[in-house]
């Protein structure tokens, strides 16, 4: 996650007293407002907790009135303290750190601590309907839901929560993976736009972990039902021949037959981002990207209009950076940014190990560069964890001994009772709401023909990926 201090603000505090508040972003959204002395209090916090070895530098306290120069240099100071922190993997995971953000969030927001209904989306558009504290956090929501569908405790973790804006046409664009330091109603309540929603999804990479969730039917239903889905908006491609098998399988109510084909097409399981910039094989490429597969895959328009395809391994990628800048909004000037004039820019950098010692930058320039640095991290993490014998299961199990996976008395108050198993009178109305996922249709798909199949539509020639080896085009 990208954290960032681009603006200060002058406001008033209870005794009419003026004071300098720092807008902390995520993702170049503002997250919250806080004060110098909150951080001091968080710092002071995490030296008592860590020792002053592992803390990072704060700026110091000041005995007069800051002028406007220190102001900004504060400002430096505490970004780059926030983002020293965040990437600290002792600090920027510790409950600490993160109560401290879901806290100054809901106080940013003014949003009190009571009891509410949030929807959250599944992959068909059902939508499900929970009852949360506002101040539950992202483990909190996604527990709720899961139990609203009866998901087993042993698979909440093969899912996510995922904040998304619906676009045209049905397009989807996912802004990013909610996180443990946000509280999710705030974070979709406070964007007061109806077009951002909460989306359930799987939350893996590797399809060997399909086979966890299928042997659960709810958690076969929500695959199958983000599987059609994904076919639907032309994620994953299908030519005429395997749309014809998925209808077969869909007719007879194979569904985990339907999935096993369906983890056999090109871009199965993977996020299709919106299209984007790149300088890679030229500056100023026209680029849709996905991820997926341990891999970033570059759909490119060159210069001269071909349509070009290849894939970056995330195990070639020595490292990745995201980047944000101010820039001005189109308006024929070349005036500095004011608050009202400006929009964040944002591009993820990896270096590629093109050939045997020879790294070379990539650059992205998406709205969605932090999404797609979520997607790399993530790969690794999961990585990670097959290479030292572990699993999601596995790690599931030993959150639950640790005890971290449990709610709070005032939350299981307000925990909505399983979907299955209400003994609402209207029981038959409640069921259809989790059986409507296994009544999904392939409405919409249009069978792909081999001249617009882009499978065989590699870098080649002069627009290859220099030296990357076969397994990666």
């Amino acid at each position: 996650m990208h954290f960032s201090i681009p603006e200060t603000e002058v406001r008033s505090g209870e005794n009419g007293s003026t004071y300098v508040a720092y807008n902390i972003h995520v993702n170049g959204v503002l997250h919250c407002r806080v004060r110098y002395s909150q951080l001091l209090g968080l710092h002071e916090q995490i030296k008592k907790e860590y020792g002053n070895n592992v803390v990072p530098t704060f700026p110091p306290k000041k005995i007069f009135t800051l002028t406007p120069a220190e102001v900004e240099q504060r400002r430096e100071q505490l970004e780059k303290y926030m983002q020293a922190v965040r990437q600290d993997p002792l600090l920027g995971t510790s409950e600490m750190f993160n109560s401290f953000l879901r806290k100054a969030q809901q106080e940013t927001q003014q949003i009190p601590t009571e009891e509410v209904q949030l929807e959250v989306h599944l992959s068909n558009g059902q939508k499900v309907k929970v009852n949360i504290l506002t101040s539950d956090q992202t483990e909190d929501v996604l527990e709720a839901v899961a139990t609203k569908l009866d998901l087993p405790e042993d698979l909440v973790g093969y899912f996510s929560l995922f904040l998304v804006q619906e676009g045209l046409e049905g397009g989807c664009t996912f802004v990013r993976k909610l996180q443990e330091f946000e509280l999710p109603y705030v974070s979709v309540t406070s964007l007061r736009n109806p077009d951002y929603h909460i989306v359930l999804r799987k939350s893996y990479w590797d399809s060997a972990y399909d086979s966890d969730v299928m042997e659960n039917r709810v958690g076969l239903n929500l695959l199958y039902a983000q599987t059609v889905s994904d076919i639907e908006r032309g994620w994953i491609l299908v030519n005429k021949d395997q749309h014809r098998q998925l209808k077969s399988l869909q007719e007879k109510g194979s569904k985990k037959e339907f999935i096993r084909l369906a983890q056999t097409l090109k871009y199965f399981g993977y996020i299709k981002f919106d299209p984007c910039i790149t300088d890679f094989p030229e500056k100023g490429c026209h680029v849709i990207v996905s991820a997926g597969n341990n891999e970033l895959n570059f759909h490119v328009k060159l210069p001269n209009n071909q349509m070009k395809e290849g894939s970056f391994k995330v195990t070639r990628m020595r490292c990745w950076r995201v980047t944000s800048s101010q820039v001005p909004v189109a308006n024929g000037t070349a005036n500095p940014c004011s608050s009202s004039k400006c929009e964040v820019k944002l591009e993820l950098a990896f270096e590629y190990l093109m050939s045997k010692d020879r790294l070379q930058w990539v650059t992205i320039t998406s709205p969605q560069a932090i999404m797609m640095s979520i997607c790399l991290q993530s790969m690794v993490d999961e990585l990670m964890v097959k290479k030292s014998g572990g699993s999601i299961k596995k790690q599931m199990q030993k959150k639950r001994l640790n005890g971290s996976i449990h709610r709070s008395d005032s939350q299981q108050t307000v925990k909505s009772p399983p979907l299955l198993d209400s003994p609402d009178p209207n029981r038959e109305q409640v069921v259809k709401l989790s059986t409507k996922l296994s009544s999904v249709s392939l409405r919409g798909i249009s069978a792909s023909n081999s001249a617009n199949d882009i499978s065989g539509n590699d870098f080649h020639g002069n627009y290859a990926f220099e030296g990357i080896g076969d397994d990666d085009l």
